[in-house]
């Protein structure tokens, strides 16, 4: 146990005491908020990103051309130049839109948009939707019911979202709660393959260099491989704490300097305050944790199977594919879904419930789906773990040899 913690100690200060490490401390949590300020000024100054695009209107139908109104950037222009023309110069003009709507309009496909670029969606989306209004309300003429009319008496429903809780019923904030869930899910999706890699890349040295064949005399692959492990996730937390610690005070500086009740970041920071922050925080540090030693050891198994990192390819895809296949649905589908089918079996599944349970429990889950997740987790860590070391422990020794699946099997079955 001694040699263990030695090697935990090593791994972990070798990487605490480097620049890069206390720099990358500060700059995160810095480059986030600078990111996020600066997708809040773009967002809010996006209508002076794109210049006014003038759409010439070529209705042959005579309904539509008069009809259109000019919203922000997209101009519409009646013309009755034909067709043909419009083309050719539009092959010189890069700004030019020609929209043409032919008499037969209602049937399929028969509207088009020329231009010599490829115009954006927020044109043709535009031009869709105010097409369709101009649409209905002829019809709406036709039958002799008055748009106007139609119009006043449309409501503008918002459904809010209410959770009913023991201590009382509270804003269940939907959105917020997605925010967390996902950004919990590729923030683990991403840890996991930096410090993965890091235990990787570590045995690749250490066996390139043949240090391995000093440290190996002197204590068990199995020993080495568990205090890499172990060393790199401390690291790993200790980043992680660090910028959890720097962003609760920066989110309290800035709720300081903007302490106007009407002020946006007052209603902001009163959201994020309804937010089960401890609950989750405790979870995600456990999928973290035990995601990181499910997979730092596969990590560690190739590392000792390969002689460079370039050779690690093959081995690495079909490890990583269950988390990369279950951080594509979490970012598109699961949050849609938290408690369908998929999402609850991806959440309960070891190589897919890290990311995959960090999207459902800001909505909530089961006590006994979560117990049975951080159950299926341990013991797969445990799995994983038995599994890569009786492969580290002969890897770790080979050298000049290309290693396959089948020579991987092999090793596994090697006898102490």
């Amino acid at each position: 146990m001694n040699k263990v913690l030695l090697i935990i100690q090593r791994e972990y200060l070798t990487r605490v005491r480097k620049r890069s490490f206390i720099v990358m401390i500060f700059v995160v949590p810095l480059l986030i908020f600078a990111m996020g300020a600066i997708i809040a000024l773009v967002a809010k100054d996006s209508d002076k990103l794109s210049s006014e695009q003038v759409v010439n209107v070529v209705d042959e139908s005579n309904i539509f051309s008069d009809k259109f109104h000019d919203v922000k950037n997209i101009k519409f222009k009646p013309v009755k130049a034909s067709l043909e023309q419009l083309q050719v110069a539009a092959k010189t003009n890069e700004s030019l839109l020609i929209l043409s709507i032919p008499a037969d309009y209602d049937k399929k496909n028969v509207v088009k948009v020329f231009s010599k670029k490829k115009p954006s969606l927020l044109i043709t989306d535009e031009i869709g939707r105010q097409m369709n209004d101009i649409a209905v309300n002829n019809s709406m003429l036709q039958h002799h019911i008055d748009p106007v009319i139609v119009k006043s008496i449309k409501s503008n429903i918002a459904v809010n979202a209410v959770e009913l809780t023991d201590t009382g019923a509270k804003d269940a904030n939907v959105g917020p709660n997605m925010a967390v869930g996902i950004a919990c899910a590729i923030l683990i999706y991403i840890s996991l393959f930096i410090y993965g890699a890091q235990v990787m890349r570590g045995v690749i040295e250490e066996k390139t260099s043949r240090i391995i064949e000093v440290i190996i005399s002197s204590v068990k692959p199995f020993q080495l491989m568990l205090g890499k492990i172990i060393g790199v996730g401390l690291v790993g937390l200790t980043q992680f704490g660090a910028w959890i610690i720097l962003s609760v005070i920066s989110t309290k500086i800035a709720g300081e300097a903007f302490n106007s009740p009407q002020g946006s970041m007052m209603g902001a920071l009163a959201v994020l305050q309804t937010i089960p922050f401890g609950y989750i925080l405790g979870c995600f540090l456990f999928y973290f944790l035990s995601g990181y030693l499910l997979y730092s050891a596969l990590f560690a198994a190739v590392g000792s199977a390969v002689d460079s990192e370039t050779e690690t390819q093959q081995f690495m895809f079909p490890i990583t594919l269950p988390l990369f296949f279950t951080y594509i649905l979490s970012v598109s589908v699961l949050f849609r879904a938290p408690d369908s089918a998929l999402a609850v079996w991806l959440s309960i599944i070891p190589f897919t419930s890290p990311v995959a349970m960090m999207v459902r429990i800001p909505f909530g889950v089961p006590g006994w789906q979560l117990a049975l997740s951080m159950f299926m987790m341990v013991a797969g860590f445990l799995f994983t773990t038995w599994v890569a070391a009786r492969i580290y422990r002969v890897g770790v020794l080979m050298y000049g040899k290309k290693a396959s699946f089948k020579e991987l099997g092999k090793w596994f079955f090697y006898k102490e």
